[in-house]
């Protein structure tokens, strides 16, 4: 299994960043694209990677923020087949707090609910035998205080984002478990025992953003929440290669404890299972 990051925040040298998440999964007869980013930057970095948007079998969008589902109509202009997977709520209004306290939108084109190949998913469902989305996330373990600033319409205010539309993606490749995670909103911990208890065993990867550093304000979780979090990843066979939202000073902390166990994952990487 080869997984191609086509967008994050970083990139590598000949590749071009913007604030999002894409990742590009090859599988034996099958390929996956996770996230769109903001724009259509993932699909001029997949030239450059010498892939092919057009060739994408299944898409999946992570959760309703436009900086992974942004480029969902430049996905759908490229390919001409692909479904694109997307949770019932995620075409809800979204809404980001800035630090000077004014409120935006960074939801959905809401038109592209109409479209024929967008599907939406409760709360699981598998795909071809070989994926598996998610959204049955229960647990409240090591929450990230930035999502306080992550806000949802009720009455004539806003109310703190539950991530009801948040979904995460299991891939089963020749023996092997990949966890896909967008942002992480409802915690990493959290969705890593979703992903192990439903398929009843260790994940051998995790790929994703971790949301452990606040973009609006380059500020990071709390020292004590990233140290139980690297307590619990060394205490599981598996490998992480984090991005986007996690942030460069959590991922600093997070290597020194983990070392080779995690690595950074910069638009332009190519990641081998």
């Amino acid at each position: 299994m080869k997984l191609h990051v086509l967008v994050d925040d970083r990139a590598c040298d000949g590749f071009s960043a913007e604030h999002g998440l894409s990742v590009y999964v090859e599988l034996d007869g099958m390929r996956v694209l996770f996230d769109t980013g903001n724009t259509g930057l993932f699909i001029e970095n997949a030239r450059k990677l010498g892939l092919d948007v057009a060739d994408v079998d299944v898409a999946v969008i992570s959760h309703g923020h436009d900086d992974h589902g942004g480029g969902i109509r430049a996905f759908l202009e490229a390919n001409d087949h692909a479904t694109v997977y997307l949770n019932t709520h995620a075409f809800e209004p979204h809404y980001t707090k800035r630090k000077s306290g004014e409120v935006l939108y960074n939801g959905l084109d809401e038109e592209l609910r109409r479209s024929r190949r967008v599907a939406l998913v409760s709360e699981r469902l598998d795909i071809a035998d070989r994926l598996t989305v998610f959204s049955n996330v229960t647990g409240f373990r090591l929450p990230s205080l930035s999502n306080n600033k992550l806000l949802v319409p009720q009455g004539d205010g806003y109310r703190q984002d539950p991530f009801r539309h948040e979904q995460s993606l299991v891939i089963r490749d020749g023996g092997r478990l990949v966890l896909l995670a967008g942002c992480s909103h409802r915690g990493i911990v959290n969705i890593m025992d979703a992903a192990m208890e439903m398929t009843g065993a260790p994940l051998d990867a995790v790929v994703g953003g971790f949301h452990l550093s606040n973009p609006r304000d380059g500020g990071s979780e709390p020292g004590e929440t990233i140290d139980a979090i690297a307590e619990y990843f060394l205490s599981l066979p598996t490998e992480y290669w984090t991005c986007h939202c996690t942030g460069m000073t959590a991922f600093q902390m997070l290597r020194e404890r983990l070392g080779d166990k995690i690595h950074y994952a910069a638009a332009g990487t190519t990641i081998e299972v």
